[in-house]
């Protein structure tokens, strides 16, 4: 027989990644289907099942049933189950099994391991993921120590339950909350809005987890000597500061001008948190002006960080055309910053995720807002929810149609696997030599 008949295809990392969260997605489903995992001992449609497993999985936080009032402690437990397995990655997770077996780490799996979580080498692959292991569970672990005294003094036992649910969610930039009630749904922390402690450890812990990985690593490395830091690192670090604080100025100066200036300053800096991809919320949101909405959708796409919980195009994806933008204009030939230059590939993969990330918000939006019949900046904001795995909502969410409960299935999924580990997985990435003629264009 032909030598070639008898080889046999491998599937890529990328291909592994992707199909690695579509089947938890789906095993998620399944369980959340069961009678056992609702509170009134029902079995789930497997619509929404499939939309809550998803939002789990890609931490994202949209729902279609309230956490804490439709899932039952079972139910609730899967779901949290599948935020940490979504948070710190479906291949992490799997590495991680492989690796508390005793079983041996081998070079595929560790060349999967690098694309999953970014990692700019194969060397170090398996202490790295140690070291990821180790600093999320003491992370969450100090989190919901922290949140204990707040959830005890108002729910007495179930308040351990509460601070180990909102720690996790937190640090995996989840924004799914067990706070709401038969005759309150849908609350996520509004009810703690003027309370500083509760407000100051999520922030800590969202932003701890939207950082990522690979910035932990080198903080832990370099500590304070920011000058040996990887200009990635840099740059992540320096974006979230700028991503924090001006739009938390922003939001002072347009919104929330009816409460005390102590409460105003935490609503602000709560709500530009919470935009990069966590999805809890102190305050009503579609009371806040058109502005302030506009820019939550821009926080949402851009997300978090690379090799993080976090979703969106990512931050150094937003820096990356921000600095070749400045270098075109002052007629330089290469972006860069802190003293190193960016390969131009960089740049190349920047714009097409930037692109992907826009075509998937705008024909969600829009195809939403057409079916539904709804106005157009409210499935807007709904489809930048989704697509940068952020969970906010308007309060439209819980009553759309099957079909625009799977677009934002479909944007939530892409939003968190990410555009270009869909488009290898995809596409053959075979070398191609030979390059067509060239010509010139005009462009702007």
């Amino acid at each position: 027989m032909p030598e070639h008949l008898h080889k046999r295809k491998h599937l890529t990392s990328f291909q592994m990644i992707i199909l690695g969260f579509a089947g938890v997605i789906l095993l998620g489903a399944l369980l959340l289907m069961l009678p056992v995992s609702s509170a009134e001992r029902v079995v789930t449609p497997f619509d929404q099942a499939l939309f809550t497993s998803t939002s789990a999985v890609c931490v994202t936080g949209l729902v279609v049933q309230d956490t804490g009032s439709y899932w039952s402690g079972f139910g609730q437990a899967v779901i949290l189950l599948l935020i940490q397995t979504g948070g710190l990655g479906v291949v992490t997770v799997a590495v991680s099994v492989f690796m508390l077996s005793g079983r041996k780490i081998s070079l595929m799996q560790r060349s999967t391991m690098q694309d999953a979580i970014s990692a700019p080498k194969v060397g170090g692959i398996v202490r790295l993921t140690k070291f990821i292991l180790r600093g999320t569970f003491l992370i969450e672990g100090i989190g919901a120590v922290l949140l204990l005294p707040v959830f005890c003094r108002d729910f007495g036992i179930k308040g351990i339950w509460m601070s180990i649910f909102h720690s996790i969610s937190a640090f995996c930039n989840a924004g799914f909350d067990i706070l709401g009630t038969a005759d309150n749904t849908f609350v996520s922390l509004s009810g703690y809005a003027g309370n500083f402690w509760l407000n100051i450890v999520i922030m800590l812990l969202i932003i701890i987890g939207g950082i990522g990985f690979l910035t932990w690593d080198d903080v832990y490395t370099n500590k304070r000597r920011f000058k040996r830091y990887r200009m990635q690192s840099k740059i992540i670090l320096l974006t979230t500061a700028i991503l924090i604080f001006v739009p938390a100025i922003f939001f002072f100066v347009c919104d929330f001008g009816q409460v005390s200036i102590g409460k105003r300053t935490l609503l602000s800096l709560f709500q530009s948190v919470t935009t990069r991809t966590a999805g809890f919320n102190t305050a009503d949101l579609s009371s806040m002006t058109e502005a302030g909405q506009a820019i939550m959708i821009l926080l949402m796409l851009i997300g978090g960080s690379p090799s993080s919980t976090a979703g969106g195009m990512k931050t150094t994806t937003a820096a990356a055309l921000l600095l070749n933008a400045f270098a075109t204009f002052r007629s330089r030939e290469d972006a860069g910053a802190f003293g190193r230059r960016f390969d131009g590939q960089v740049i190349k993969n920047a714009a097409t995720i930037a692109m992907l990330y826009f075509v998937l918000f705008f024909f969600g939006g829009i195809t939403i807002s057409v079916y539904e019949g709804l106005s157009l900046q409210l499935c807007l904001y709904e489809a930048a929810s989704a697509v940068g795995t952020v969970g906010l909502t308007l309060g439209i969410t819980p009553g759309l149609h099957i079909l625009s409960r799977l677009i934002l299935i479909m944007l939530m999924y892409l939003g968190r696997v990410g555009g270009l580990t869909l488009i290898y997985a995809v596409l053959s990435r075979r070398n191609m030599n030979a390059k067509m003629p060239l010509e010139k264009i005009t462009v702007g």
